[in-house]
């Protein structure tokens, strides 16, 4: 059995992009994403795009983490999912809908490979993350001990939960030791993405992530777009900005009627096709 499948990046966050049109039926894709994402015995990634027609739009982007979860929404992911579909003809390069499982997102591809994503709007209570604690409050400023140091997070969700915290270096930052304990911290019952972002300017910040469910990656879009509204609602950063982060810079701007839009690179690295048969107990098939 062959799987058809595409390897594309967008910042650096890599997936295996698959047309959910063209799969056998029945796959288990929880079981099967860490596999395809092994960079040792699979294709290697970040995450798993399965790409097909929507019943609300006309295309649905389903996503799978490297540890076999299904976030709801993945902004790199978007980004690439509107350049296969416009590198295969199956859609112009004019602004669209897209179905996520946070809903309907709008994105366009523009001129050099980059592409413009309407992430919505930041949504900050408790309920919407999903946080413990009163539905209707907020996580600003909320202090967090990693040893012998202690962080002030502020969480929000941009489709899926966020939590970032200002930080004087971000390139000293620990995080493989900060970033699991705050992903799994108890407050966040459905786990939590979060941001280390460092201030360098009215009009740039330097971001690090810890992706829930996949660890550190090269970017994360709505992290990136997390990051923005949470400086800029504090006063440390512009309402447009240049966020960097270790697999380039995105643009993030959030507009007056409060919806964010984000810019950033995808494009296809490689194709291929994987003898399903040899990924041991990653499929079942009905």
């Amino acid at each position: 059995m062959k799987l058809h499948f595409e390897k594309y990046e967008g910042t650096g966050n890599d997936f295996v992009v698959v047309d959910a049109e063209h799969v056998p039926t029945g796959l288990d894709w929880h079981r099967l994403a860490p596999r395809l994402c092994d960079r040792h015995r699979g294709v290697g990634a970040d995450g798993v795009l399965l790409l097909g027609p929507g019943e609300r739009a006309p295309w649905r982007m389903r996503v799978f983490n490297a540890d076999g979860s299904e976030p709801e929404m993945c902004g790199n992911g978007v980004r690439c999912a509107v350049r296969w579909w416009t590198d295969t003809g199956r859609r112009g390069p004019g602004l669209g809908p897209i179905e996520t499982g946070a809903g309907i997102v709008h994105a366009e591809a523009l001129a050099a490979g980059d592409v413009r994503v309407a992430m919505g709007r930041p949504r900050w209570h408790r309920a919407a993350l999903p946080a413990t604690g009163a539905a209707d409050a907020e996580l600003r400023d909320e202090p967090f001990t990693c040893g012998d140091v202690t962080l002030h997070f502020t969480a929000v969700s941009m489709g899926n939960p966020h939590a970032v915290a200002v930080v004087p270096d971000v390139a000293a930052v620990p995080l493989a030791a900060w970033g699991p304990r705050m992903e799994t911290d108890p407050t966040f019952p459905a786990r939590t993405n979060v941001e280390f972002a460092q201030v360098l300017g009215p009009r740039e910040a330097s971001m690090r992530v810890w992706e829930r469910g996949a660890g550190p990656t090269q970017a994360c879009g709505t992290g990136a777009c997390a990051t923005l509204v949470v400086l800029a609602r504090a006063g440390l950063l512009a309402r447009e900005a240049t966020i960097h982060l270790p697999g380039g810079p995105l643009t993030v701007a959030w507009a007056d009627d409060d919806e964010v839009w984000m810019t950033g690179e995808a494009r296809q690295v490689f194709a291929g096709e994987l003898a399903l048969d040899r990924l041991v107990g990653a499929a079942r098939v009905s």
